[in-house]
């Protein structure tokens, strides 16, 4: 799990670095008037443990930009994590991993997968993700970035079969239902991901459309489905409207029909409303019976 690696202000090592450089200084010009063959030994030690001080703080420096991470290991050992922006001071001698928290979309290429109904279909998906936990991301996987990808392209697939193109009956869901089908993508992966520390933002299907070789089969069936729903609704009006003017014509008493002539004017009535063409009308002249 992430830890928080302790660190201070990186301006308090240039601080130890310039008060190392001065002693060094004093002490080279304190040096300078003994005799040569004392002072040399001396003046070598001195240059020795000053350079391996200023190395030291430098070692420890670090500086991150806003929305990365630093993560620490002290000779293999993980330290802890630095995630606040700035110039900071860690332990010396220590590896400082750069890792960036900032939102990444990752777009999977174009799977051609079956339904649910076993029909080949094309589907993409987009996922915006960002690292969340520094120590998973750096050492419970190999690579957090080709982790998620492999992750995301899988669980699309998994989507794919689980779902049909449409759904051809009340009240199951399909590919087609956006908002059902990424809430769905956005859990599954969620969970897929978590061992990386990663956390997904959102899921969003791209890209949706059956496969060229079935694609001109299931553009008739979905004309034909359009065409028998239209009918339906041009009948079920139809039926309403002969039965209206039924009705006001024996409530009005505007003419009284036997069963026969009733007949024959629904059937004449439905012929013109539910025909595709103009019908063209004939006057009667004569009486109706």
């Amino acid at each position: 799990m992430e830890k928080r690696a302790y660190s201070i202000s990186g301006f308090w090592g240039i601080l130890g670095i310039v008060i190392i450089g001065i002693g060094m200084l004093l002490a080279l010009v304190a040096l300078s008037g003994q005799p040569e063959g004392e002072a040399g030994p001396l003046i070598a030690t001195v240059i020795v443990v000053g350079s391996l001080l200023v190395s030291l703080l430098a070692s420890g420096m670090t500086v991150i930009s806003p929305n990365e991470a630093r993560v620490v290991q002290f000779f293999g050992r993980y330290v802890g994590s630095v995630a606040s922006a700035g110039f900071f001071l860690v332990l010396p001698f220590t590896t400082k991993r750069k890792l960036s928290l900032r939102a990444r979309n990752f777009e999977s290429a174009r799977l051609k997968v079956s339904d649910a109904d076993g029909n080949p279909v094309e589907i993409a998906a987009v996922v915006v993700w960002r690292v969340v936990d520094t120590a998973k991301a750096a050492f419970a996987v190999d690579d957090h970035i080709g982790y998620v990808a492999v992750q995301a392209e899988a669980a699309v697939r998994h989507l794919a079969t689980s779902y049909p193109y449409e759904a051809h009956e009340s009240g199951r869901a399909s590919l087609r239902d956006a908002a059902v089908v990424s809430e769905e993508l956005t859990a599954e992966l969620r969970e897929r991901v978590a061992l990386a520390g990663v956390e997904v933002l959102e899921s969003r299907i791209t890209h949706l459309a059956y496969a060229p070789e079935i694609a001109q089969a299931m553009l008739a069936r979905q004309q034909a489905s359009a065409i028998v729903s239209a009918r339906f609704k041009i009948v079920e009006g139809a039926v309403g409207m002969v039965q209206s003017a039924l009705e006001r014509l024996r409530d009005e008493d505007v003419v009284d029909l036997d069963e026969e002539r009733k007949a024959q004017m629904v059937a004449n009535l439905l012929v013109v409303l539910c025909g595709d063409r103009a019908v063209q009308p004939v006057v009667n002249a004569g009486t109706i019976y």
